[in-house]
This record gives structure tokens, sequence and C-alpha cells, in this order.
């Protein structure tokens, strides 16, 4: 069953969500990143990517001009939103000062 995007970010859990397209050099750069910090984090993070080719109307809603663009989110909430390519250290950080 495909669960829907605010069934994700409603999550108890942290989800980082990263807008991309398929077409974007530097969105190509971050998904290696985004495996490593998953990688770290575990259980204590959901990632998910979302094509904004493909869903146009969530990247809208949301105001996505550029790719890449991450925001995370806890109970429904933004807490954090940043364009362009961070490194795993940078976001592991970011997320792990909104654990709590």
């Amino acid at each position: 069953m495909k669960r829907s995007f605010n069934d994700i970010i409603t999550s108890e859990t942290p989800v980082l969500v990263d807008f991309y397209a398929d077409w974007c050099g530097p969105c190509k750069m971050l998904a290696p990143i985004l495996k490593e910090v998953k990688d770290e984090l575990g259980d204590a993070i959901k990632v998910i990517k979302i094509d904004v080719d493909k869903n146009q109307a969530l990247a809208g809603r949301y105001q996505v001009r550029g790719v890449p663009t991450m925001m995370l989110f806890k109970n429904g909430k933004q807490l954090w939103r940043q364009s362009g390519v961070l490194q795993k250290n940078e976001l592991v950080a970011t997320i792990k000062s909104y654990e709590n």
C-alpha cells in the first residue's frame, strides 16, 4: 500500500525529504550522501526522495524552486529546510539538533 506524503511526514520519527530531479547534477551528488546519513542514523531517521517532475503539485505546495531541496519533518511539522548539497556530517548534525 502506498502511503500519502502527509502520512509519511506525520511520523514521530524525523523524515528527511529530498526534492530532486533526474536531470539535476547536484541531486546525483546528494544521493550517496543521503545513503550515508541513513546508514549512520539508521532507524532514527526516514529518508524519502520526491521527484519534482513527477510530483509538481507537492513541490508547488512546499514552494520548491530549486533542486535539490531538503526538508526535515517531524509530527507533520517542517523543522528545517535547505537547498543545495550538504556533506554527511553537516546533515547528521542538523538532524541530531532536532532530536528532542
